[in-house]
Order: C-alpha cells, then sequence, then structure tokens
C-alpha cells in the first residue's frame, strides 16, 4: 500500500501536540487527600467520564480523516509502454523586435511575432505530452522561466504570461534605451545547455528562436554552440521575421498609449544557420505563422527517442472507509460532548 499524497499526514502535527497537552493537563489535575477509604465508592457520573473521553475520541476522528486525506491505495494493474521522451530547452526571444507585426496570420487583427510564437510553441508543448520541456528567454539578458519539467500546464502557464519587457536592462543592470534592442542569443544558448546537461535523458535538443543580431551578452555565440557540439546537444535555430524596411511593429507613445510604428528590422541569418551546422541540426528562415507552424511540425517528428516507462493504470482506493469511520467519530465526540457538559467544547 502507498499513498497518494503523503504530505497530508503533516496535518498530524497538530494533533500530536494537542495530545501531548491533554495529557500532560490530565496528570496535574487532582487533589491532596489523606485516604482514598473515606471517599465514596462512586466519586464520577457518566457525564464526567464522558467529558474526558469526548477529546480523545475527538482526535482519534481527525486522525483517521488525515490518514484519508493522504490517500491509501494499491496498485492493481501496471504495464510498460514505450514513449517518445527527450529534454527539450526552449529558448525564446524576448527584445523589443519581437513587438513587430509582420508574422500577423492573413484576416487576423494585429499580432506581435511574441504572441504567435507564443501560440504556436504552446501547441508544440501539447504534442510532446512524455518530453522534459523547460523555458528560456533572452533579450538583453538571459532568463530561465522553468526547469526542465513534465509537468507542461505549468510550461504552458508560464508560457502564456512572457512579455516583451517595457523597460529592458542590459546583462550589467543598466536600462536600454527603448529605441535600442539588445540580443543575447549566446547567453540565452549557454543558460538552455546549463538547463539541459543534466538532463535524465539522452536525447537533448534546444529549439533556439531569434528576430535580432546577437549584440550583447557574456557569452558568445560560437562559443556557446561549441559547448553544445561538444555535450551532444542539437541547437535547432529559427530566424522569425524578414529583413524588410517599414517593418510595423507595436510601440508606446509619450502617452503610454500603444501605437503602430515603422521601422528597418533585421536579423542575422548566418549566425543562427552556423549555430545549427555545428551541432548537427537544422536551421528554419520563418516568414510568416504558417513557416513557424511548419517548422516546429518539422522538429516534432525529426526528434524522436523510445523509452520506457511503467504506467500504472488502476488503482484500488482505502481512503473511504477512513473518511466515514473519522466522520462519524468526529459527530459522535461533539455530540457527547455537548450532552455530558452543555457546551461544545
Amino acid at each position: 500500500m502507498n499513498f497518494a499524497w503523503p504530505y497530508s499526514f503533516l496535518l498530524a502535527l497538530p494533533l500530536g501536540v494537542a495530545a501531548w497537552r491533554m495529557l500532560r493537563r490530565g496528570r496535574r489535575a487532582g487533589i491532596r487527600f489523606s485516604t482514598v477509604r473515606r471517599l465514596p465508592a462512586k466519586t464520577a457520573g457518566w457525564r464526567a467520564r464522558a467529558a474526558e473521553m469526548a477529546p480523545w475520541i475527538f482526535l482519534a476522528g481527525a486522525a483517521l480523516l488525515v490518514v484519508a486525506a493522504a490517500r491509501p491505495r494499491e496498485p492493481l494493474s501496471s504495464d510498460r509502454r514505450s514513449v517518445d521522451a527527450i529534454a527539450i530547452a526552449m529558448t525564446v526571444d524576448v527584445s523589443g523586435s519581437m513587438e513587430a507585426l509582420d508574422l500577423t496570420p492573413k484576416g487576423s487583427k494585429y499580432r506581435t511575432r511574441l504572441d504567435v510564437v507564443k501560440e504556436l510553441f504552446a501547441k508544440f508543448v501539447d504534442a510532446r505530452s512524455d518530453d522534459l520541456i523547460g523555458l528560456i528567454t533572452f533579450g538583453g539578458y538571459a532568463s530561465a522561466r522553468t526547469p526542465l519539467t513534465a509537468d507542461h500546464e505549468a510550461v504552458r502557464h508560464v508560457l502564456k504570461g512572457v512579455e516583451v519587457p517595457s523597460v529592458s536592462y542590459d546583462a550589467q543592470g543598466n536600462p536600454i534605451d527603448p529605441d535600442e534592442t539588445l540580443t543575447a542569443v549566446g547567453d540565452g544558448l549557454a543558460t538552455a545547455l546549463a538547463r539541459l546537461r543534466n538532463a535524465p535523458v539522452k536525447t537533448k535538443i534546444v529549439i533556439l528562436l531569434s528576430d535580432g543580431v546577437s549584440n550583447t551578452g557574456a557569452v558568445e555565440p560560437a562559443d556557446a554552440a561549441a559547448a553544445a557540439a561538444k555535450l551532444g546537444i542539437r541547437v535547432y535555430t529559427i530566424g522569425v521575421g524578414t529583413n524588410s524596411r517599414r517593418t510595423p511593429f507595436f510601440r508606446r507613445d509619450a502617452f503610454g498609449r500603444q501605437v503602430i510604428a515603422y521601422a528597418d528590422i533585421s536579423f542575422d541569418e548566418s549566425q543562427l544557420k552556423s549555430i545549427a551546422k555545428k551541432t548537427g541540426a537544422r536551421y528554419f528562415a520563418v516568414r510568416d505563422s504558417e513557416g513557424l507552424k511548419a517548422a516546429l511540425e518539422e522538429i516534432d517528428s525529426l526528434e524522436k527517442t523510445p523509452l520506457d516507462q511503467t504506467v500504472y493504470q488502476r488503482w484500488r482506493e482505502f481512503f473511504a472507509p477512513f473518511l466515514l469511520a473519522g466522520a462519524l467519530l468526529l459527530v459522535f465526540a461533539v455530540s457527547l460532548q455537548m450532552s455530558a457538559s452543555r457546551r461544545l467544547v
């Protein structure tokens, strides 16, 4: 037998303290008397004995409820199945240029590059249900948003909250001019490698998505790529956007309102291609939302690693008898206390 929620036993600590206090109080209670022979044979009625027993019955019922909360159970059947599990570090650029609007699907309202990336990455996470997935973002500096985890709901929740910072800072903590975009590609990749290095699976990859030129950071992208190759970690790079003039993007005006402006935005494809080539992976050039979707689907088809897992399919639950017995004892203890002393406690 095991317990589905063993931490529920921490609830027994206050019950133990209450029992200790009652025992201590019981030892101190009493008066000095010369001889017990002169006391009447029947010193206490049923009310006194009931009032003394009620707290102990209450504690016993509460203890049974704690056991029920821990959900005692035993497996009825288990199976081993082969799953395609790998470790993936999703590394996303959140520099100011990710507010460009050139990936907006046709017929849709304006959506930034980051909005499109977040939506498609969430679908990619859903498609890799057995993988360990972590999230790293980088702009002027890199930040690990989640560890490698099989809790994909948590990853999607964190991914949903990723935004381009309204005020950006470089690696030294200095504020960045809003019109200047800093992109630390090397730092983002190095952070992803640190997360993957001790992952408990054989196959490890990085999906590095950027739309800028690496122009800051403590680690050079080439050095990070060399480290990835040495560790046997493939880095799939995705270049988002176009090298076009007058690319529309969101920015804030003097009153804090979001308006559409135009700027010349470019990114270094050669650098992303070099990173992918050094690590034995591929580079994907993405010009629209459909292209990004196709790139993620191809990565999904390329990375498959069989892994045997034990899956428990059915359990026999034992919490119900503990729950029922505990509830009945609590009701009985309260009723006894009310009958004996005319009060609840």
